[in-house]
């Protein structure tokens, strides 16, 4: 079995599921797959996927980290955050996430 690096790890869970939550709450808002895939640089297909569940579900986030994500969907709503903005907002979210003792999305819970 290959392992996969901690990099290839969040590139293929993490950063799927970061954006399937952020998608998944700002259809909970009332902004189109459309507006979302232009919020997040994203195609449409692939906030189809995350908002039918078939791409980026496979982590689980506490609730800091959830409302983290309202917070940026508030933010990407009121136009805030637009670019180059979005990437240091989601990567904040990605490290609370290594941060959480409970996610198995590293090395850390494979015994490596």
């Amino acid at each position: 079995m290959q392992l996969k690096s901690p990099c290839e790890q969040i590139v293929w869970d993490v950063l799927p599921s970061i954006r399937a939550a952020i998608a998944e709450e700002l259809v909970h808002r009332g902004i189109t797959q459309k507006e979302i895939s232009r919020m997040l640089g994203i195609t449409p297909p692939a906030v189809s996927q995350y908002v039918s569940k078939k791409r980026g579900y496979n982590i689980e986030f506490r609730e800091d980290i959830r409302q983290s994500i309202a917070v940026l969907a508030e933010d990407l709503i009121a136009g805030s955050v637009e670019g180059n903005a979005l990437v240091p907002r989601i990567c904040q979210i990605c490290r609370m996430l290594q941060d959480d003792e409970s996610a198995c999305i590293s090395t850390k819970c494979k015994g490596i």
